[in-house]
């Protein structure tokens, strides 16, 4: 599929590896030009380790981040020093290490209703990222991941939004078939509008999602997302996708 760029990789520790490289070469590129890149992360384990990567070889590269603002493509009703929250895990292992200042962090209010933390997340991501014409604001970069089951952020099957053009920028989710139920996702129009989606897909048990996911005809969450876009990266250690 001439939509989908797919990178292969041995394993997740090179998955890790060249997803960063190949991330920390664009900001290069951006603080070259002082330019301010706006990025969503997401949660899980290949997340992590991607998290280790990044800051080892910044480090080694003497690329700062420190110009980069942060929001994130879905988190979990939960407060944020709770060890289910993706803003907590990134606090610790990614943002901390970096010195990323607090004015470039913008968190989703997991501790609020799913409701009322959508409300507050879309109003910030919008006060600072220009939108598009059809008011989705234009992220630089969304990252996600993708479950066994295809889905991406908390963008579940069982939630697949008709043909992907409701409005809405983040969604409050009730009813994650995964605890916790209660989440705030991106919506697929919000992932649409973004410049550049790269999909860190890891693990075994994976490779059914991932080969239904790259179907031109595919149902999954992630290829609602394919279909959405005009180019979506997937950098993957599962074979036979």
């Amino acid at each position: 599929m001439n939509k989908v760029e797919l990178i292969p990789c041995s394993n997740a520790d090179e998955l890790a590896q060249v997803a960063a490289r190949t991330w920390l070469e664009e900001i290069a590129t951006a603080n070259a030009a002082g330019q301010t890149l706006f990025v969503a992360l997401s949660g899980g384990r290949i997340t992590l380790k991607f998290f280790v990567a990044v800051i080892g070889l910044s480090r080694a590269r003497n690329v700062s981040l420190r110009g980069l603002d942060f929001f994130w493509a879905d988190e979990r009703c939960v407060p944020p020093a709770d060890a289910e929250s993706n803003f907590g895990a990134a606090q610790e292992m990614f943002f901390r290490p970096l010195e990323i200042t607090a004015g470039k962090i913008h968190r989703i209010c997991g501790e609020l209703a799913p409701e009322r933390a959508a409300e507050l997340a879309t109003t910030e991501l919008k006060r600072l990222v220009p939108c598009n014409a059809a008011g989705q604001p234009a992220l630089d970069l969304i990252f996600l991941g993708m479950g066994e089951d295809g889905h991406v952020a908390s963008l579940f099957p069982a939630g697949l939004e008709g043909d992907g053009t409701d409005a809405l920028v983040y969604r409050a989710i009730t009813n994650s078939p995964k605890p916790p139920p209660n989440r705030v996702t991106l919506g697929y129009a919000a992932i649409a509008a973004a410049r550049q989606v790269w999909v860190l897909a890891s693990g075994s048990g994976k490779e059914a999602a991932l080969r239904a996911s790259l179907v031109p005809e595919g149902t999954t969450p992630l290829a609602r997302v394919i279909q959405l876009r005009s180019q979506t990266k997937i950098f993957t250690d599962i074979h036979g996708g």
